[in-house]
Formats: C-alpha cells, sequence, structure tokens
C-alpha cells in the first residue's frame, strides 16, 4: 500500500551523455567484453555503458508496465468492476494518473490522493503482479472516496491494507503458493491478509516495531476484513 508517499520514484542516474551500439555489433560487443573483464574501459566509458544499460533496462520495463496496463485497463473485469465504482464516487483514475515508473523501494505500487496511483515498473513480474498490486491500489482509492480515511492514523491504515490485501486477489491460494512459497491449505487467505497488512503498517511512520504493526491489525482485522465493499464478497 501507500497512501502516503512511502514509494519515490527511482533517483536518476547520473547525467552521462550514453551512446548506444546496436545489439550484436562489433563495438557492442567490445564494449561489453570489456566492461565484463575490466579490460579496455577507461572511467568514462563504463560511466556511459552503465548508464546505456540503465537506461535501455527501464524503457523495457516501462514498455512491459504500459503494455499489460492497457490490456488489464480493457479486459481484466476486477480493475474494470474497481474503476466503476471509483467514478461511481466521483473520482477518475485512467492513464493520465495510473503511472508505470521506476521505484527505489521493495514495492510494487502506491496509492497517492493527490497524484493517483503509482506502478513499480521494475518490481512487477508479470501481468497477474501488476493486476493485483493495481487492483489493490484501486481499493485504497475507493476507500478514500467513500470513507473519511485519516491515512496518519495507524486503525485507519491497518484497515485499509486489510481490505485492499484481501480483496485484491494477492492473497489467492495460487499466488500464495506458487509465487512466495506458502503453502498452508488452512485459513490461508486470513493469515496472508493479516501478513501482507502488518507489513505495510510497518513501513508507516507512527508505527513503532512489527509488534505494533501486527497489534494494530489485529484490532482492526474483524471488522476489516467482513466488510468487501464494493464486492458482494471476496472476489477470488
Amino acid at each position: 500500500m501507500a497512501a502516503t508517499p512511502s514509494i519515490t520514484p527511482e533517483t536518476s542516474a547520473p547525467a552521462v551523455e550514453a551512446t548506444k551500439p546496436t545489439t550484436g555489433s562489433g563495438e557492442w560487443w567490445r564494449q561489453t567484453f570489456a566492461y565484463t573483464t575490466g579490460m579496455g574501459m577507461t572511467e568514462a566509458e563504463r560511466a556511459n555503458f552503465e548508464a546505456t544499460r540503465l537506461q535501455q533496462r527501464r524503457e523495457r520495463e516501462c514498455a512491459k508496465c504500459e503494455k499489460n496496463l492497457d490490456y488489464l485497463l480493457k479486459f481484466s473485469p476486477i480493475i474494470r468492476f474497481m474503476l466503476e465504482n471509483v467514478r461511481s464516487a466521483n473520482g477518475q483514475l485512467d492513464k493520465s494518473n495510473i503511472r508505470c515508473l521506476p521505484c527505489d523501494q521493495f514495492q510494487s505500487g502506491g496509492f497517492s490522493p493527490k497524484y493517483g496511483i503509482l506502478l513499480c515498473q521494475n518490481q512487477l513480474r508479470d501481468r497477474g503482479h501488476l493486476e493485483d498490486t493495481l487492483a489493490h491500489e484501486l481499493v485504497h482509492a475507493y476507500d478514500h472516496l467513500r470513507f473519511d480515511v485519516d491515512w496518519q492514523d495507524l486503525r485507519h491504515h491497518a484497515t485499509a491494507e486489510v481490505r485492499a490485501s484481501s480483496l485484491s486477489g494477492e492473497c489467492r491460494w495460487t499466488r500464495e503458493a506458487f509465487t512466495r512459497g506458502v503453502w498452508d491449505f488452512t485459513a490461508h487467505h486470513q493469515e496472508c491478509v493479516r501478513r501482507r497488512a502488518a507489513l505495510s503498517v510497518r513501513a508507516h511512520p507512527k508505527c513503532k516495531d512489527d509488534e505494533h504493526a501486527v497489534r494494530v491489525v489485529n484490532e482492526v482485522f474483524d471488522s476489516a476484513f467482513a466488510d468487501t465493499r464494493p464486492f458482494r464478497e471476496i472476489y477470488r
């Protein structure tokens, strides 16, 4: 989660003019070999090579993120449903304020009441991961519009995280088992929601430690977990 600006775009690379030899060309092989072995490359050339690789990686990540986002905005049932409910609450989220950007923290996305939704292009594994992340942040957006959420209040934050983790699909059994290696069959959904909500609350500046995060989540869990709005029940 992040209703607060806890996720920041990745810091810019050093301002070095990057030249791009064609992949597979003689110059590309020379630079790659020199960079790998440390032979025949000056510090300026090394900095230029690293800047070029970083720029190319960001371009690939951005293109992948944008392609997956376009697909989900058109065809994902949960994304389309949540966007409709955001609109019904007098909100507007679209490509103008759902942005793919590189992030320098190990989180996949964030929501800001002022700026919209951030998708961390360098942390998203595939379209399914992006769908879960976007659904999570859309639940936050819906809560912000429908309810009097104070994102600086730990109990409000914990409630929002429980709802988003439960309703987004990120805690379904297949995601837990095949992505995170958690193979529990009994009450796995509830335990996943508790765990992920506590991790998000732990990042809140007012949270003292892990024990504090768990305690706050437990205090609000039953009522937050039972509230499935705008769904009639947990989506998946």
